[in-house]
């Protein structure tokens, strides 16, 4: 019998393994695009979006505070990594969110947040998003939706620094603040100047 019952468990797992794995597969992506609360709604409403993060890359300082990093010292970005499945949704598709939602014309500051810790940058990990990114900066630069040259560079990913908890997910834990703030800041003006219908939000 218990031979019978080790050779059925043995069968599930085998039966089981791939469909799990398939399930597990994910693949993450960062992107700069100035204050990291506004970048997290474009995203988390993409189907095969799993998960978003606020948080610190490319910077010189382990485990950086929001303090630290909004001082503009430590050489810190705001970030926002994606973690998505690539069966459900490309990374081509993110970049394409990305974009409409930054200005990519202006260097260091991204419409009233002024500073390198507001830059917008594209963080890849891969050789595979490198090209990606690149050909996607590229097809932009082709197709002129508007005069100013991008700025937006493209970097190797570093360590990324989850942000304090109160800056997770804040545009749904305080929806009247986090709508004073960006139509204050004039990012919503800004990028449908830029964008056009295609403008994020």
């Amino acid at each position: 019998m218990n031979r019978v019952l080790a050779s059925l468990a043995v069968s599930l797992l085998v039966a089981v393994a791939p469909a799990a794995f398939a399930q597990a597969k994910t693949e993450k992506a960062t992107f700069g695009g100035g204050c990291f609360w506004c970048m997290e709604p474009p995203y988390d409403k993409l189907p095969g979006v799993i998960s978003t993060i606020s948080g610190y890359m490319g910077g010189k300082v382990t485990n950086p505070t929001y303090e630290q990093v909004s001082s503009g010292s430590t050489g810190h970005v705001e970030v926002v990594q994606v973690t998505y499945d690539p069966s459900k949704v490309s990374y081509e598709k993110l970049l394409e969110v990305f974009w409409v939602n930054v200005d990519p014309t202006v260097k260091d500051r991204q419409f009233c947040d002024a500073g390198t810790q507001y830059r917008t940058v594209i963080f890849y990990g891969s050789e595979a998003q490198r090209k990606a990114a690149e050909a996607s900066k590229a097809a932009i630069e082709k197709s002129k939706p508007f005069k100013e040259p991008i700025v937006t560079p493209i970097e190797m990913a570093g360590t990324f620094y989850p942000a304090e908890e109160y800056h997770q997910d804040y545009y749904s834990k305080n929806p009247t603040r986090y709508k004073f703030y960006r139509s204050g800041c004039g990012r919503d003006a800004r990028l449908k100047s830029l964008w056009g219908d295609k403008a994020g939000g």
